[in-house]
């Protein structure tokens, strides 16, 4: 791991897992960045190391004032607050299940030491499988399931992911952080999964009219709809109730705000514009094998269970 890696604690589980998300170019609907921070808050996760953001980041680029400079916060002359690019490395679980959260920032340089560095971080923490987290912007349905991307580091992955309701993903540009890392997690036989989440966003362009525009900045719906599918593949118990009531309120707030541009403009016919929307997607809701979902709700309750006296 050379110094890049940092990590002051190593727990120890039957089997360990992990979660990656990253504030990163695709990270629509914060579902890189906003979805693993709440993880870390709901379950209580300890940080326990990182990676060392030493040689991966500009510190700023010439005519492009402060597109990536670090945030700084004075108060009364005094520096507060200095905001530089953090990889955080978190733990949560039990004797039988851990799962380590990763949250970082995408890095800007040296990309093959980073990605070295991450997948070293994983292994030394025999993390047996990782899902890393996107979201990509799209003309869809508000109110309907999101539909999931997936790529996938080992052909051996394939069967047990066409279970999830997923789309493998035939992308072909740009790599994102989760792409590169997809690549070269396979080189090393590591265990590596991408989910992309498509979160709703709407410019109204063929509205002159409306200069106002919808998009979703914390898409609970995308949020719920992948944490459905990682508990399922990493067998987690993540409670999802909190998500579920978020993903609802979501969609009711979008409702209103569409029921208030219809108010508005009622020629345009926005109404009009996500009926059709919805009449054109095809949605793809994940539904647990009734199997799998009665087998793992045994195994919570016995491993819940107290001991029997002796």
């Amino acid at each position: 791991m050379e110094n890049a890696v940092e990590l002051w604690e190593r727990p120890q589980a039957g089997e360990i897992v992990m979660i990656a998300g990253w504030r990163q170019w695709a990270d629509a609907g914060s579902v890189s960045s906003g979805l693993p921070h709440y993880l870390i808050q709901r379950s209580q996760a300890r940080r326990i190391g990182g990676i060392n953001p030493q040689g991966f980041y500009l510190f700023q680029i010439p005519g492009t004032h402060d597109l990536v400079r670090p945030v700084v916060r004075f108060e009364d002359g005094y520096p507060l607050v200095l905001e530089t690019p953090r990889n955080e490395l978190y733990y949560t679980g039990d004797e039988m299940r851990g799962v380590v959260i990763f949250l970082g920032d995408e890095p800007q340089l040296d990309i093959e030491r980073y990605t070295a560095a991450f997948l070293d971080a994983a292994q030394a923490l025999q993390v047996r499988r990782i899902v890393s987290l996107g979201g990509v912007y799209g003309e869809l349905p508000y109110n309907r399931s999101r539909l999931i991307s997936c790529i996938y580091s080992l052909p051996t992955l394939k069967s047990t992911l066409e279970r999830l309701a997923v789309q493998f993903s035939d992308y072909h540009g740009g790599a994102s952080i989760g792409s590169y890392l997809c690549r070269r997690a396979g080189e090393r036989g590591q265990e590596f999964v991408g989910f992309y989440a498509f979160v709703p966003t709407y410019d109204f362009a063929q509205f002159p009219q409306i200069t106002s525009a919808i998009r979703l900045e914390n898409d609970f719906t995308a949020w719920y709809d992948v944490m459905r599918r990682i508990n399922y593949l990493l067998k987690t118990h993540f409670d999802l109730s909190d998500l579920r009531r978020k993903s609802t309120q979501l969609i009711q707030t979008v409702e209103a705000k569409i029921r208030e541009l219809d108010s508005a403009a009622p020629q345009l016919n926005v109404r009009e514009y996500f009926e059709r929307l919805a009449d054109e997607f095809t949605e793809m809701p994940f539904e647990p094998p009734l199997d799998d979902v009665w087998e793992q709700e045994l195994r919570r309750l016995l491993d819940e269970s107290p001991d029997e006296e002796e």
